[in-house]
């Protein structure tokens, strides 16, 4: 791990990544409740080679580090451990650990519903695919004031067979 007292993220990016449903349904029984390539693409492409921080429950779901970035899990569990993950235990250590040198200076957020929580005040840019569709599902993505934030780009995925559309969007934290 880094020495926070020599690392200066002042700069960092906090960037929230999250597929919700018109709902805003993010999760079901530990899990997302769908299965779309085009989401996984837009996801890997936009965090492969970062930093990654994500719950423990989020952790577990995927039941392996994703490969190709630094893999850190925000816990409370002082004695749990990943082989392939480092343990933190809040956001600020999480930042602290990022060395702008050798991980850039994003910050990338993955969830569950608290952590997101957690992340939003002091998130800068969201990521969000906005499935056109609704899920039955027991997570949400926890709310927070749209007013915020300005969207400044949108790439859509066009509904094929029994795939919804999505809308991949990317928003940035208005000045006050």
């Amino acid at each position: 791990m880094q020495n926070a007292t020599t690392t200066d993220n002042s700069s960092m990016w906090l960037t929230a990544i999250a597929a919700m449903d018109r709902n805003d349904v993010i999760g079901s029984h530990g899990g997302m409740p769908w299965h779309l390539p085009a989401d996984l693409r837009w996801f890997q492409n936009q965090t492969y080679g970062k930093p990654v921080l994500m719950g423990r429950k989020t952790r577990q779901s995927i039941r392996a580090a994703l490969p190709g970035r630094r893999n850190l899990v925000l816990t409370r569990q002082s004695d749990l451990q990943f082989d392939d993950c480092e343990m933190v235990r809040d956001l600020d250590e999480a930042i602290q650990c990022i060395d702008p040198a050798t991980d850039g200076d994003e910050l990338m957020i993955l969830g569950g519903a608290e952590i997101y929580a957690l992340a939003l005040p002091r998130t800068t840019r969201l990521l969000i695919t906005r499935i056109e569709a609704e899920y039955i599902g027991d997570t949400w993505f926890p709310p927070f004031e749209w007013s915020m934030w300005h969207k400044i780009d949108e790439q859509i995925e066009p509904a094929s067979n029994d795939r919804p559309l999505c809308r991949f969007q990317t928003f940035d934290r208005r000045d006050a």
